[in-house]
């Protein structure tokens, strides 16, 4: 008896940050060094990393000059591992029935690649651009738990581990209920998750195979979802297992060890060890920082002594961020904080010394109004505020900074206002009440200033103390540096009107498109011959060209000095106009089966949608055509509907599971 699967929901909850005011886009570039010529720093732990959150390969790598030209040395993916593909393979970053964000976060293999990102070859790709551009790669790693949705575990995995009992802890079955308690926390059922036995030395040699591919393909880091509740060797042991040594392992054995960056999410507060994860890892998040930073700049006091101290030890090895996608997602600080406050605390932890500050880049179009962006859509790129010219010109500030200390003063004592102080080198001040007056001591080295956000601006020291004839207006951030700093020539920018609406009911829609600094600027529809455009040009798209009711555009552009921008947009008609995909089957369509090892000679084929389905259980026999190839022709029509196979006694996928999505002349192979 068939059964549809029941989806659900998941992930890591992680911690985050705040922030100050701001607007446009803007960029700048490097010196000569390994081959690239942008500004970026040679280790990850001294720049800026930018999460691109549900972006997929091809869109980071396609973006990757912008990326650079706003002075990120460093880019995290979502999960690349294969993952459950739930709600017929929709791409909405979230929506009921059309998909979610947190699938690629429910591994059925570790293998590179999954529906929602791409391919490993689109992997690897993405990778050698990165690192022609000087830009690492670090890619989220989800080893401590896969699909709850179990049956759709990738046999190679169950036979690597020695099958699925050998896969799971034993207390899998038990809910954590006492954080602090080590044993629960790390043994224990997260969230309706299945707990790995990560203890398991064939496990073990089956994810290090998959990071050693990463790192193969490119990948320079790795951050470790849930690492907390992977146990330490001195944590109390699964009835079933001898020793704790996965953090041993997969820090050590593999390739370029000594090399790659990892950090671990370790959420502080009840018995998170995070001292002892920092040891043994590398670095860590540090969650509890996080949400002292969202607090100060919601309550506008950047308290020096406050914003100093990390938390997380005296190694201070962490990773910062104002936000990240789990305290976006589930605590509700969409709503809390807007780029404004998001831009302050950003001015925080990119001016500091202390941390390695992570940007996570939120869902296009989102606001406080609107958590998701009427566009919606895993594989595109986010919000252009990453690039945003007061995020660059931190992120730039802060790659010349590099090896020089942090003092972080409150002018005059007033802890509204913040200067935090790059050794004599350089200083960056955030403002969030009333205007500043500026006349008060600085660390810079005297001499004459220019706000490098501005551009215009002059700033004097002398004897250990800043003026200058104008105010610092509240909500402002004010860069200050020369050595370092160099100009460039203005980065190309391609995008449609802000007031661009994604999805839409008629049958077509006008579409404005925009280019600034662009000696070039091409769009093209559904990937077709592009085509020109100058800015303030517009476009028809017609509602018959979408497919499964979708239309896509790409622009891209290329200033003066031949460096590329990027942008690819997705809009949903819901008229009913356009192509249908294979997901739509007429009477008379076929797909067929590679028979699996070990089944009967007689198969079966379980059509089903919509409360109807083409036979009762176990469905029609299908056609033999080969040794182990069957064929199965449809006798009514079907529309986003499903199927499951069986020879009678054995089905895939298993017993209460959602069947595979039908599709027309599709060859189904059951792993």
């Amino acid at each position: 008896m068939l059964k549809k699967l029941t989806s659900i929901i998941l992930c890591a909850v992680l911690l985050t940050a705040s922030a100050i005011s701001l607007s446009s886009c803007g960029g700048s570039e490097k010196s000569e060094s390994g081959g690239t010529d942008y500004n970026l720093t040679e280790k990850i732990k001294d720049g800026t990393i930018l999460h691109c959150f549900c972006w997929d390969f091809k869109t980071i790598e396609n973006s990757l000059e912008d990326i650079a030209a706003a002075g990120y040395s460093t880019i995290q993916t979502s999960p690349v591992n294969e993952c459950l593909e739930g709600e017929n393979g929709g791409m909405s970053i979230y929506s009921d029935g059309y998909g979610k964000w947190y699938y690629h976060y429910q591994p059925t293999d570790y293998t590179i690649g999954n529906y929602q990102l791409g391919t490993r070859d689109e992997f690897k790709s993405m990778c050698k651009k990165a690192d022609k551009l000087g830009i690492k790669v670090i890619v989220d790693v989800v080893a401590n738990h896969t699909t709850p949705t179990t049956g759709s575990i990738n046999k190679k995995l169950l036979d690597a581990v020695g099958g699925i009992d050998n896969l799971f802890h034993q207390n899998n079955s038990m809910d954590i209920s006492d954080y602090s308690n080590r044993l629960q926390c790390t043994t224990y059922k997260m969230g309706g998750l299945p707990d790995i036995n990560t203890e398991n030395k064939k496990y073990q040699d089956y994810i290090i195979k998959f990071l050693n591919d990463c790192i193969d393909c490119g990948a320079d880091g790795f951050r470790y979802d849930a690492a907390k509740h992977i146990g330490l060797s001195d944590d109390p042991k699964d009835p079933k297992s001898k020793k704790n040594n996965f953090w041993d392992r997969v820090t050590t054995e593999i390739h370029n060890a000594k090399n790659i960056f990892n950090y671990g999410e370790v959420l502080q507060g009840g018995g998170d060890r995070i001292e002892d994860y920092i040891k043994k890892m590398g670095a860590c998040t540090a969650s509890s920082f996080g949400g002292t930073l969202r607090n100060a700049v919601m309550t506008n006091n950047l308290d020096s002594e406050l914003l100093s101290d990390l938390r997380v030890g005296p190694k201070e090895n962490c990773v910062t961020w104002v936000e990240s996608h789990d305290n976006y997602i589930n605590d509700g600080n969409w709503q809390a904080m807007g780029d404004e406050d998001v831009l302050t605390g950003w001015a925080v932890i990119a001016a500091k010394a202390k941390g390695t500050p992570l940007f996570f880049d939120r869902p296009l179009g989102s606001s406080i109004d609107d958590q998701w962006g009427d566009m919606n859509r895993i594989g595109a790129s986010g919000d252009m505020f990453y690039k945003d010219k007061r995020v660059v010109a931190l992120n730039f500030f802060r790659n010349a900074m590099t090896g020089e200390g942090e003092n972080l003063i409150n002018p005059d004592d007033d802890t509204s206002a913040l200067q935090i102080c790059r050794g004599k080198k350089g200083a960056v001040i955030i403002n969030t009440n009333k205007d500043l007056k500026v006349d008060f001591e600085t660390d810079l080295a005297d001499g004459t200033y220019v706000d490098r956000v501005d551009g215009k601006t002059e700033y004097t020291v002398k004897d250990g103390k800043l003026t200058s004839d104008k105010e610092i207006p509240e909500y402002t951030v004010v860069v200050l540096y020369n050595e370092g700093y160099k100009e460039y020539a203005p980065v190309a920018s391609v995008k449609v009107s802000d007031k661009t609406k994604f999805t839409y009911d008629k049958k077509t829609l006008s579409v404005k498109l925009e280019a600034k600094n662009t000696a070039s600027a091409t769009y093209s529809v559904n990937d077709k011959k592009a085509k020109d455009y100058k800015n303030g040009d517009k476009i028809i798209l017609n509602g018959k060209d979408a497919v499964d009711g979708v239309i896509t555009l790409t622009l891209k552009g290329k200033s003066s000095a031949g460096k590329s921008s990027y942008m690819k947009y997705y809009f949903k008609n819901t008229s009913g106009l356009g192509a249908s995909s294979n997901r739509n089957l007429a009477a008379g369509d076929k797909f067929t089966l590679k028979k699996p090892s070990g089944w009967g000679d007689t198969i079966y084929a379980y059509v089903y949608g919509d409360g109807a389905q083409e036979a009762e259980w176990p469905g029609n026999k299908m056609k033999k055509l080969g040794s182990d190839k069957y064929e199965y022709k449809c006798k009514y029509e079907w529309e986003n509907s499903y199927v499951i196979f069986s020879d009678g006694k054995t089905q895939y996928p298993g017993e209460n599971e959602q069947g595979l999505p039908l599709e027309k002349d599709k060859e189904y192979a059951i792993p």
